[in-house]
């Protein structure tokens, strides 16, 4: 990606191609902009797709003093839709980007042609085992020497996965959280997540009423699908597709599917003019 936006001391590298209604895709966390590139691509021939990496993560600053917590996230990307000029874009937002699209759109004001959420992090609990251990001890995650630390984090990003991941695609989805920065970043973001941020909205998500679709893997063993049922009736009009043979990383275990299921959501929703 070849777009910088600076918000509030942050770098904020972002891009935008294809042409239609604007749409903004949304990643989670461990994960950057790059897991949802090629999807975005195939959308690109129907939409004008941005994709962007949250501070702290992927090609965006992670410099120590910026706390990377889902309440800034939130303020951020409603702040990034002013800059972007998009008033009412389609939004898709996976794990962790769930709960920063529905709080942009609670809390800071934002507005959205359609919201479609894809094994997001949403209702509590949340929050693996391992998880918990590096809240607990966050002292020393980060002085793990570096072999071991890229051991921990392959392990942890292969078991989101229902099938194995392809070695280019391990590579990638680590390859941000190696080095001193990137171990750093990987470990405070963990440090700083708390179930707090969507336990602050969950009350509210009924008050939503731009159209939202909930898609989700059925293998997920990270956020398992009961989410999605318990997630479709707190919205109420909501639709919900769950797609077989996929985990956590729907992206790479489904993504014909996946792909296909978005595309036909999007199209059934109206034209939103000015975007």
């Amino acid at each position: 990606m070849s777009r910088v936006l600076r918000i509030e001391g942050r770098e904020v590298v972002w891009d935008r191609f294809g042409s239609g209604p604007p749409l903004v895709m949304m990643h989670g966390t461990p994960w950057s902009s790059q897991l949802w590139l090629p999807t975005a691509r195939a959308l690109a021939a129907r939409f004008t797709v941005h994709v962007w990496d949250m501070p702290g993560y992927g090609a965006s600053s992670k410099r120590p003093e910026h706390a990377v917590d889902l309440g800034v996230q939130g303020e951020i990307f409603a702040r990034l839709l002013r800059e972007w000029a998009l008033t009412r874009p389609h939004v898709v937002a996976h794990d962790f980007g769930g709960a920063v699209a529905l709080r942009a759109r609670l809390l800071h004001g934002a507005a959205y042609a359609s919201l479609t959420l894809v094994d997001v992090v949403a209702l509590s609990p949340w929050g693996s085992p391992f998880f918990t251990l590096v809240k607990e001890h966050a002292d020393v995650f980060p002085q793990l020497p570096a072999a071991v630390h890229r051991g921990a984090i392959e392990a942890y990003i292969r078991g989101a996965s229902h099938r194995d991941l392809h070695p280019d695609d391990l590579a990638m989805l680590v390859e941000p959280w190696l080095g001193e920065e990137g171990q750093s970043a990987f470990y405070r973001q963990i440090a700083q997540a708390d179930e707090r941020y969507t336990d602050e909205i969950e009350p509210h998500y009924a008050t939503i009423d731009e159209p939202v679709h909930i898609v989700w893997g059925a293998q997920d063993s990270w956020i398992p699908v009961d989410r999605a049922h318990r997630l479709h009736a707190a919205i109420p009009h909501s639709t919900l597709t769950v797609i077989e043979g996929a985990g956590h990383l729907i992206q790479l275990d489904a993504p014909a599917e996946l792909a296909t299921t978005l595309l036909r959501r999007l199209e059934e929703q109206p034209e939103t003019p000015g975007g």
